[in-house]
């Protein structure tokens, strides 16, 4: 039993956020023993949203906007880039981040107000490109669910990205919007050990269970990508072809790929997480991914951060192509329809004359 982890989260601390003077330090007192301390519950909030559609001029990014019905993530992936947004709450990219998450109740009727303006102008929207769509709180709170009824009343292509096998619920919504070429969805495939897949994403469906998500989204008609994100040098980089095989033969149709990122407190939390769980590896992975960033452990410049660059980089980049090109998967797809998007009629409507 490794002594510094939290059962079933991915991380083990909870160091304050970047804009916050002061930080919180545990200390044992001496009353308490390890057993005596209560498990860490989640915590869920309510955020009223004032806006939902977030837009982005990314060169790196095949979307220019986006919308997240949940902040924080209780999948809790040691490794997600989106950790440090936390932060802007005056939480923790740590534990905070997947154990106090904010819902927004109301982005369905925000989203309505948003597509009903006259001064929109019709694009893919990207669902969960910062925190899971699909995470284990959508059960009960459907904000995603609610969020694609709208889309699917106003005729709005959307791209999701997820790993959670809740997507399965709404494939009566998803279902007939594949069949308009209103929907695309990109499903994490991180590695195909399950051992491995439990510490780093403690709450997130096992890697068999992912091939199950795809296999039942492409049987109902719904496309898939699969996304062998992150690829991470020294520990699952060796399981880049079979990875993008097991997705092909789920359903998959298309594959991508991204080198691990480690920006801000990202970079603190995995190389904790790497003495805990990885030690013999630690330096390895460390290194390689410094080769790829200039000697620092993350290059924010746009074009350089997905991938990297450098010799190590443009093998994973060749060993990627070779493997699409042989198993017959797409690196780019025919974009989602546009001309099917209208606003619906609402109450109050001056009705058309025949």
């Amino acid at each position: 039993m490794i002594s510094n982890s939290i059962r079933g989260r991915g991380v083990a601390t909870n160091a304050s956020g970047r804009f916050e003077q002061f930080d919180t330090v545990p200390c044992d007192d001496g009353w308490d023993s390890e057993d005596d301390i209560p498990p860490l519950r989640t915590d869920i909030r309510d955020e009223v949203a004032r806006s939902l559609i977030t837009y982005n001029r990314s060169p790196d990014l095949p979307f220019d906007r986006s919308i997240n019905p949940y902040r924080g993530c209780e999948h809790g992936c040691v490794y997600c880039f989106a950790r440090p947004t936390h932060a802007y709450l005056g939480l923790s990219p740590g534990l905070d981040f997947e154990s106090r998450l904010i819902a927004r109740p109301n982005a369905a009727e925000i989203l309505r107000k948003e597509l009903s303006s006259k001064r929109y102008k019709v694009a893919a929207i990207a669902l969960g490109t910062n925190t899971d769509p699909y995470q284990p709180i959508e059960k009960t709170r459907l904000v995603t669910r609610s969020c694609l009824s709208v889309l699917q009343e106003f005729h709005h292509p959307v791209g999701i990205v997820t790993k959670g096998a809740l997507i399965e619920r709404d494939l009566d919504i998803l279902a007939p919007m594949a069949q308009e070429g209103l929907v695309r969805v990109g499903v994490s495939l991180t590695t195909l050990d399950a051992g491995l897949s439990r510490r780093m994403e403690p709450r997130a469906p096992s890697p068999r269970r992912r091939l199950t998500i795809i296999r039942r989204l492409t049987e109902a008609g719904v496309p898939v990508r699969v996304m062998t994100s992150p690829v991470i040098p020294g520990l699952t980089d060796h399981e880049l072809e079979n990875l993008l095989a097991a997705g092909r033969d789920a359903g998959a149709d298309a594959a991508s790929w991204i080198m691990l990122r480690l920006p801000r407190e990202v970079s603190e939390l995995w190389q904790g997480w790497l003495k805990d769980h990885e030690p013999a590896r630690a330096e390895k992975i460390m290194s390689k991914l410094r080769e790829m960033h200039g000697g620092r452990d993350y290059d924010p410049r746009w074009g350089h951060r997905m991938r990297g660059e450098g010799e190590y980089a443009g093998l994973i980049a060749k060993r990627f192509a070779l493997a699409i090109k042989r198993l017959g998967l797409a690196s780019r797809t025919p974009p989602l329809r546009c001309d099917l998007f209208g606003r619906p009629a609402q109450i109050g409507d001056q009705l058309s004359l025949l």
